[in-house]
């Protein structure tokens, strides 16, 4: 975004937002223009943040609903076609990056966060994690024998999907901590949420 963009969706939020846990008539007093917020990828002066395995998860979750439905539905088209395993984990891929995105734009224009800005921040909270939930569970469903050659009644292809997307959760959520403690990741959109 840019500063001077950036210094008005800032002022715009501070006037709106009142910091919780402070009753109703405290705002963010004595932050100036800048302190205590994230801004620009970094937060708190760039030094990490305490960010709870709650949180984390919280985030792991939301990316991973994206993932999942792009996957299934990649996978359920590569498969009903009868294509071979490499087109298919193509598409599967590109629909888990897609559907992962579009569930953090959504509410991020709900929020009135112009189109650029809202783009920006999801590559900026997401690219990450999808990149490594995907690669975590497309690993899992590769290494299942069997996994990508049975049909859509098997119970081994719905059970191996399964499998991957919690392995890809356990993997990602730690991932996601660490991420969202330096100021990145589901960090950057925070500030929209409330």
């Amino acid at each position: 975004m840019s500063e001077p963009t950036h210094h008005l969706d800032h002022a715009r939020r501070e006037e709106n937002h009142r910091h919780e846990g402070h009753g109703a008539d405290h705002h963010h007093e004595g932050h100036g223009a800048h302190g205590g917020h994230a801004h620009g990828g970094h937060a708190h002066g760039d030094h990490p943040q305490k960010t709870t395995w709650r949180t984390a998860a919280s985030a792991t979750l939301h990316c991973l609903t994206g993932c999942a439905i792009g996957e299934v539905l990649g996978l359920v088209i590569g498969t009903a076609l009868g294509w071979s395993t490499a087109p298919t984990i193509v598409l599967a891929v590109a629909l888990a990056f897609f559907f992962g995105y579009l569930l953090t734009l959504i509410p991020l224009r709900r929020a009135g966060v112009d189109w650029g800005t809202a783009i920006k921040l999801a590559l900026a909270a997401d690219t990450v994690s999808i990149i490594v939930m995907e690669v975590v569970d497309n690993g899992v469903m590769l290494v299942i024998p069997g996994a990508m050659d049975a049909g859509l009644t098997s119970g081994l292809f719905w059970g191996a999907l399964a499998f991957a997307f919690l392995v890809a959760f356990l993997v990602t959520t730690p991932v996601n901590k660490w991420i969202i403690g330096r100021g990145k990741g589901h960090a950057v959109v925070h500030a929209y949420h409330h």
